[in-house]
Parts: structure tokens; C-alpha cells; sequence
């Protein structure tokens, strides 16, 4: 555990913003910031870790969602590289519970891209294109780390939860699993898989998130593995 205190997961909040649901998981308070119990983070993180390998052996989608400047980066990150959806700018309601007309907003921002790289927006005025190119941006912002997002997810993984309550609302409502980084200030009784720590510090975040990467690996390798078990089990047959 020596590792997870020199990355600072053990600092939670001010005592005042203590969520009273948080006091399990934390070991003492000094001057005023709370302390958290690492022994029961990392029970919690490998209970998480079984979960996400679980969803990534049966080729489960997850949906990286962290907002905050802390996050973006490795949230980005993590996820490309598995090609799942991410959420690292601004959380758009109904992202979930409005997935419909989420997906054809994806679509139509596909359909742009495409668009005004092949030169089908041609015919249209220098000024059209002018807002052509205003619309791409705005929604690219908005969506283009949803681009994989082809289906609802099988879980969500979310950094900082207090900063991200309708998103977590939003699964609840359609019974999604949600694995989080939980600070001190937080609910852990809203998530399914909560990983007390802190979830504002970006040495944290990262230590996580490289955790459950590992996890992730784990879960693809299983996947990949179990049709050559199977091949071997039909040939001794």
C-alpha cells in the first residue's frame, strides 16, 4: 500500500465536507483533512478490478467519464486504446437515458466530418461552409469521444462522482453498473463498485485508472483465449 499513499489516494476532504455514508472508509482525520483507510480501498479497488475483468471478458463496452482537468488526459487515454466511449469535456444529459437521439447526433457528426473532407459540401456558399466548420467543432467537442459508443454500455467507470451525478443518475435509471473513484465528500452507497479515494489529485486518478487498465488487459486476454480452449477441447473429443 505504500504505493497508493505516495500517490496521494489516502487524502480525502476538509471533515466538514465529509459525506456521513464515507466515515467506514476513513482511518483518522489531520488538521481538519480526512485520512482515508487504504487497507479498505484496496479491498474495495480489487473488487472493482474482478468486476471490469468480468465485463471485458465477454467483450462488455465501459464508458470512461472524468471531466475534470485531473482526469481528461488519462481518460482519454485508457480509453482509446481499448476504443471505448469517452465523456472528458462536458457530461450532455440524456447521454444515456436519451441514447436515441445521442446516437443520431453521433452520426450526423460522422456524416460532416466525412462531408466536408470528401468535398460533398462544396456546392454550398463560403459562408455555409464557414458554419459548416462552426457546427463540426461544437460537436466534436461534445461528442467525439462517444464515437464507439454504438450501444449502452455494459458499465460506467466515473472519476469524482460529486462532479458527475447526473451521469451516475442517469445509469441507476437504466440499471447500468457503475464502478467510481469515491472522495470523502461523496455517496458510496449511489455506486455499485466504489473505490474510496482521493478523486481530486491527478497522481490518484492515474494510479487508478492504471489499476483497472490492468484489469481490462486481463479481462481481453481471457476473451481471446477461451476459443482456443475450446478448439482444444472439441479436437480431444
Amino acid at each position: 500500500m505504500q504505493a497508493m499513499a505516495e500517490a496521494g489516494i489516502l487524502y480525502g476532504r476538509k471533515k466538514t465536507k465529509t459525506h456521513p455514508k464515507m466515515r467506514p472508509y476513513i482511518f483518522t482525520t489531520r488538521n481538519t483533512i480526512e485520512i482515508i483507510d487504504l487497507a479498505k480501498t484496496k479491498e474495495k479497488l480489487e473488487q472493482a478490478k474482478d468486476f471490469v475483468q468480468a465485463a471485458a471478458s465477454k467483450n462488455g463496452m465501459l464508458l470512461f467519464v472524468g471531466t475534470q482537468p485531473a482526469a481528461r488526459s488519462i481518460i482519454q487515454e485508457t480509453a482509446s486504446r481499448y476504443a471505448y466511449p469517452y465523456v472528458n469535456n462536458r457530461w450532455l444529459g440524456g447521454t444515456l437515458t436519451n441514447f436515441k437521439v445521442i446516437s443520431k447526433r453521433i452520426e450526423y457528426l460522422k456524416k460532416l466530418r466525412l462531408d466536408l473532407v470528401s468535398g460533398a459540401l462544396d456546392k454550398y456558399t463560403k459562408r455555409e461552409r464557414v458554419q459548416f466548420n462552426k457546427e463540426l467543432g461544437r460537436l466534436e467537442q461534445l461528442l467525439s469521444g462517444l464515437e464507439n459508443l454504438s450501444a449502452l454500455p455494459e458499465a460506467l467507470f466515473v472519476v469524482n462522482v460529486e462532479e458527475h451525478t447526473t451521469a451516475v443518475r442517469e445509469a441507476k435509471r437504466l440499471h447500468i453498473p457503475v464502478v467510481a473513484i469515491v472522495g470523502t465528500a461523496s455517496d458510496p452507497n449511489t455506486i455499485d463498485y466504489p473505490i474510496p479515494a482521493n478523486d481530486a489529485a491527478r497522481s490518484s486518478i492515474v494510479y487508478l485508472v492504471v489499476e483497472l487498465e490492468e484489469a481490462i488487459k486481463k479481462g481481453i486476454k481471457e476473451r481471446k483465449e477461451k476459443p482456443l480452449e475450446n478448439k482444444k477441447e472439441a479436437g480431444g473429443q
